[in-house]
């Protein structure tokens, strides 16, 4: 009997649930279901979530990155030459004079700390108000912000090799001429050494007294 009983309570247990259910099908949603009303969450104001770089206002100073305590940000960057104007940055109109070949930020390490924020000159690094960024690879979560691709890259080091391997070539012919034109010095002369004392001096031979 006790066999029976128990497929009885189960099948009991079961009607219940699903008259519950069918209940409450044609009924007004009570449970807020995420994601559905995702966009009504109002953030605080210093909320600090995912990070966002705005490449038109990043010089490349390489601040955020030292200020990380997590080593998530990595940046690369190439001098320019004096023939390139890279222009100023839209805040604070601040004079660019570094490519920015990577800037990576991998959010997988990031503790959000907002450490990387605040030493910024350009504010352009920030924390936005993103919180939905899951993904099923860990390497997604690396975000790469550098705007150049990698031949463009490429073109900038070539073009700063060639400037400083002219301007090695330039110092050096400058020091070949002026170790060239420099004045010729005086000809050395070296003082008369002391003479011996001669033995006509009084006090050549000149002995103890006894």
């Amino acid at each position: 009997m006790g066999y029976f009983s128990d497929i009885t309570r189960g099948l009991s247990t079961a009607v219940k649930g699903l008259t519950v259910v069918i209940r409450h099908l044609g009924r007004r949603k009570v449970t807020r279901q995420y994601p559905e009303p995702k966009n009504e969450y109002i953030l605080p104001e210093r909320a600090r979530n995912r990070l966002y770089v705005n490449m038109d206002d990043c010089i490349g100073c390489d601040k955020c990155a030292r200020a990380c305590p997590v080593d998530c940000i990595e940046i690369e960057t190439v001098k320019s030459i004096p023939e390139e104007d890279l222009g100023v940055t839209t805040r604070f109109a601040k004079k660019k004079s570094l490519w920015v070949t990577k800037f990576d930020i991998d959010m997988a390490k990031c503790c959000y700390c907002s450490l990387c924020v605040w030493p910024c000159p350009t504010e352009c690094i920030v924390m936005t108000e993103v919180f939905e960024f899951s993904e099923p690879k860990r390497e997604n979560l690396i975000y790469h912000y550098a705007t150049m691709d990698a031949a463009e890259a490429e073109l900038h080091r070539q073009n700063r090799a060639n400037y400083e391997a002219q301007a090695n070539v330039q110092r050096a012919k400058q020091a070949a001429d002026r170790a060239a034109n420099a004045p010729a010095g005086p000809p050395s002369s070296t003082p008369p050494s002391s003479p011996p004392p001669s033995a006509a001096s009084p006090w050549a031979n000149k002995g103890p007294k006894h």
